[in-house]
């Protein structure tokens, strides 16, 4: 059995790393038949208490027609009581070969539950004791912060100038959970192994709502939605800058676009059945869900509608470079909204 323990208070940094433990894990494996998770809903009983009997059962059961399973339990906080966490530690001292257990010590999602229990000495003794893994997700503090930032961005695909650096330091503020979605972001927008400079984070970071905004627009055009679709693009384009400015962010917001249709036509008929095939084929790292809403989305259309987007896409690329009269905001509109009536189209 391979343990691992997670821990933190931000749900987006503990989301990421239980993901990433989970496909390494499974590596190869169906995730199907390998992987269960329960949350807190599975460990409340008839009494309204929570407990971690379904846990320790499915730790405790064989795998079937594959040759190991993959369990996780989420908001392991809410066994509050000594005798859990005494039903936890037994399990961890006989273990069964065949499972990989993950647990994740977190916040719940009642939120009337405003404080976390601190981890107990005794879970995280257990765990070293068989042999696992202790992971901390929450950023440290103080000059902690900015090295824990720095070695996040290295572990990504993209590279990043100094400007970069200062730029993403500066929009996310003390929330250094947003650096998640901003990085998924800039890898669909960018490409792997591009270099990212201050304009781009300016570009695909957005305001207030930072890199959400970008994924926002994806599912917007993904939902058939014209009307929302449009409204996020002003927040991509600044329709009052310079001409040259908003040639600039159109044209990068295409490129982002495009990667993610083609990423899409790569996918079709590709033979992918779950989204870790699909992040393999597609060379994604980390976390898997852009190559479930690609996978997601290339069913969707299919290979017509596909084909019909790159070549609005590839139309769109020509006006920008001067073969219509039009503003590049009128450009992306009209890209935009064809886009999402393909999506609407495919959804009715």
């Amino acid at each position: 059995m391979a343990v691992r323990l997670i821990l933190g208070d931000d749900p987006v940094l503990v989301g990421e790393a239980v993901s990433k433990a989970v496909d390494e894990l499974i590596g190869e494996g169906d995730r199907s038949l390998m992987l269960e998770t329960l949350t807190e809903a599975e460990y409340r009983t008839e009494e309204g208490t929570f407990e971690p009997a379904r846990l320790i059962d499915a730790a405790r059961t064989p795998p079937f027609l594959t040759d190991k399973r993959v369990v996780v339990g989420r908001h392991a906080s809410r066994w509050a009581r000594p005798e859990h966490l005494s039903a936890i530690t037994e399990l961890l001292g006989e273990p069964l070969d065949s499972t990989d257990l993950v647990i994740v010590w977190e916040r719940g999602v009642d939120p009337k539950v405003d404080r976390m229990p601190s981890l107990p000495k005794a879970l995280k003794e257990a765990v070293e004791v068989a042999g696992g893994t202790v992971q901390q997700t929450s950023v440290p503090r103080g000059k902690g912060a900015s090295a824990w930032l720095r070695e996040h961005l290295g572990s990504s695909t993209l590279e990043f100038d100094r400007t970069a650096v200062a730029a993403i330091e500066t929009l996310i503020g003390e929330d250094r959970g947003r650096v998640v979605g901003l990085l998924r972001t800039l890898e669909g927008a960018l490409g792997p192994d591009a270099t990212v400079t201050s304009d781009d984070v300016a570009v695909y970071g957005g305001d207030n709502l930072g890199s959400a905004v970008t994924w926002t627009l994806d599912d917007a055009i993904d939902k058939g939605d014209i009307a929302a679709a449009l409204k996020v693009l002003t927040r991509l384009i600044e329709y009052d800058g310079t001409l040259s400015e908003r040639n600039g962010a159109a044209f990068r917001l295409l490129g982002m676009l495009h990667r993610r249709y083609a990423n899409m036509l790569r996918l079709d008929g590709a033979g992918v059945f779950n989204e870790a095939e699909a992040a393999k084929l597609l060379g994604m790292k980390g976390s898997t869900f852009p190559a479930k809403k690609a996978m997601q989305q290339s069913r969707s259309l299919g290979t017509f509608k596909l084909a019909r987007a790159i070549e609005l896409l590839a139309t769109a690329d020509l006006q920008l470079r001067g073969t219509v009269d039009w503003p590049p905001e009128l450009v992306m509109e009209v890209l935009v909204a064809r886009l999402s009536n393909l999506s609407h189209r495919s959804n009715r």
